[in-house]
């Protein structure tokens, strides 16, 4: 069954996108004035839900429905429509919360580099003082053997 997408368009301009994705999708199998009357049937459809959802003409919509073609006419099946809104306000919260994501990345990423720094200077570190101690342990060791003779 053909399915109607109009991808992410700004609400006022749905009524648009919805008619030329509906062209391109019968394109050589309507005739086209069957094309705009089914496109306007469905805007209007599409207007009256939006209206009760609250959208306003700033926010991002995308739509999508499934319809079949019967004796040259299409036939929307309204049980599957789908609409999702993006609010502008949303827009901007989502946007601003990126930018803190970001940066807390970014300080993330600093402290992650900062502290494999200190572990290489705490490994080498480590390593003197286990060189130490060997020495240590060879001057000792040889120490005895004299007092010893």
């Amino acid at each position: 069954m053909p399915r109607l997408s109009t991808g992410f368009v700004r609400a006022s301009g749905y009524a648009n996108k919805v008619r030329k994705v509906l062209f391109a999708l019968t394109r050589g199998k309507l005739n086209p004035e069957e094309v705009v009357r089914a496109s306007a049937q469905l805007n209007q459809y599409l207007f009256d839900k939006l209206q009760e959802m609250g959208v306003k003409k700033e926010d991002v919509v995308r739509i999508s429905i499934e319809f079949n073609i019967k004796n040259g006419e299409i036939e929307w099946y309204y049980d599957t429509l789908r609409i999702e809104v993006y609010k502008k306000e949303e827009e901007e919260k989502l946007a601003e919360a990126m930018r803190e994501v970001e940066e807390s990345e970014k300080a993330l990423e600093i402290a992650i580099e900062e502290l494999s720094k200190l572990s290489e200077k705490l490994r080498e570190l480590s390593d003197e003082i286990a060189q130490t101690i060997e020495r240590l342990k060879r001057e000792h060791t040889s120490l005895k053997l004299e007092f010893e003779k």
